[in-house]
């Protein structure tokens, strides 16, 4: 007896080939990132993908080369491509946790492109893949990883909070020339040849510094808050300071007392070896609004221990006598106080650096200050002026 036949298989068959052919066709883009997080490098997929017009497929698999009608959509996709640019390595504190990561830019291959996705009409394929290049930056997360740069070090801060405009400019101008760059292994960081040239053409302004017993303007007053400020994060790392000098008189921008280092080329300069075997880390930021410096030390996991007395203070001596400076400001007669009065003063701090549990090194900072006295500025023309 004859089994009757069945058309379910022809019809399950037809309808499978069917939703097969109304399948939208995807143009796909696949790359990856890495990104350091714990001291770990991880890899991380990227998948981008966009739908094809029905009929710009079809007519492409009749006539057996990409149809026209693509181009518009190709010329978006391209353009979306291109739009990723390169970005370098940095590091970002999320959730409590340093994490560094790039971006690799893309550059779209549009020949290349339609030639996968005629490959992939023809074969009768849904998806065809996007031709492109990768544009790596200069400073990526696998330079950090084979530099060693895998954990955060050491934070040093400062406040200015109460500065005039003119030094809080130059505190952002030089801190920004200290953002994002490596100390080698045992090379010795000199803060004057980082910082550069100072002076209008490098992007600084006029402002106070101490000379003379008084204050006068010079091109990057108020520089020494950046010198301060990752003298404080490298100190914190135990690195050893090979140069490094204190104010001539206490400046409250810089305390806690003696932990701050003052600069003037080329007389005076901070200069502090890596000691650490791998290559550092440095980045600079700021708070405008809170009008905070901060600079973070990132480099290898070494289990070295850095511990930071508090500042002890003695040999107290009285402020000294007034002393006064031109300020175009101030009517004849009359004065403006631009600094504080400040004892004298002796600040010891001392530090101990251990290493697999073992005190290996110890040094003292010590800070002697003169006495101080409050600086006004007064008219040009005032006889208080010698």
């Amino acid at each position: 007896m004859k089994r009757p036949f069945s058309f379910a298989p022809l019809v399950a068959f037809a309808l499978a080939s069917a939703a097969h052919a109304q399948q939208p066709f995807k143009l796909v883009l696949q790359s990856s990132e890495q990104k350091i997080q714990k001291g770990a490098v991880t890899k991380h997929a990227i998948t981008k993908s966009w739908t094809l017009p029905a009929a710009g497929i079809a007519a492409s698999k009749k006539h057996d080369k990409i149809s026209t009608s693509l181009s518009p959509v190709l010329a978006q996709i391209e353009k979306q491509v291109n739009a990723r640019k390169p970005i370098p390595a940095v590091f970002k504190n999320v959730g409590g946790s340093w994490v560094a990561t790039d971006q690799t830019g893309w550059i779209f291959d549009r020949d290349g492109t339609k030639a996968n996705l005629l490959r992939a009409i023809k074969s009768g394929k849904g998806t065809a893949q996007v031709a492109f290049k990768e544009v790596k930056p200069q400073r990526s997360v696998q330079l950090l990883a084979q530099r060693g740069v895998l954990w955060h070090v050491a934070t040093g801060d400062s406040s200015y909070a109460g500065s005039p405009a003119f030094r809080t400019k130059n505190i952002l101008v030089g801190a920004s020339k200290l953002d994002n760059f490596f100390i080698a292994p045992n090379h010795v960081f000199d803060f004057n040849k980082e910082i550069g040239q100072i002076d209008a053409s490098t992007g600084f302004v006029k402002g106070f510094v101490i000379s003379g017993g008084t204050l006068s303007k010079e091109d990057g007053g108020g520089i020494c808050q950046v010198s301060t400020t990752i003298f404080r994060a490298l100190y914190k790392a135990g690195l050893p300071i090979v140069e490094r000098h204190e104010h001539s008189h206490r400046v409250h921008y810089y305390d806690p007392v003696g932990f701050e280092a003052t600069v003037y080329a080329p007389a005076k300069n901070l200069r502090m070896k890596n000691d650490m075997g791998k290559y550092l880390f440095i980045q600079a930021s700021w708070d405008k609004a809170a009008q905070t410096l901060r600079f973070d030390t990132f480099g290898a996991n070494t289990g070295r221990t850095v511990n930071i007395s508090k500042p002890v203070i003695t040999d107290f001596k009285a402020p000294k006598k007034p002393s006064y400076t031109p300020d175009n400001r101030v009517a004849l007669g009359g004065r403006r106080l631009l600094d504080q009065p400040m004892q004298g003063m002796t600040s010891v701090i001392v530090r101990s650096v251990k290493q697999g549990g073992k005190v290996v090194s110890t040094d003292k900072l010590k800070s002697v200050y003169a006495p101080w006295g409050a600086v006004y500025g007064v008219n040009p023309k005032d006889k208080r002026l010698k």
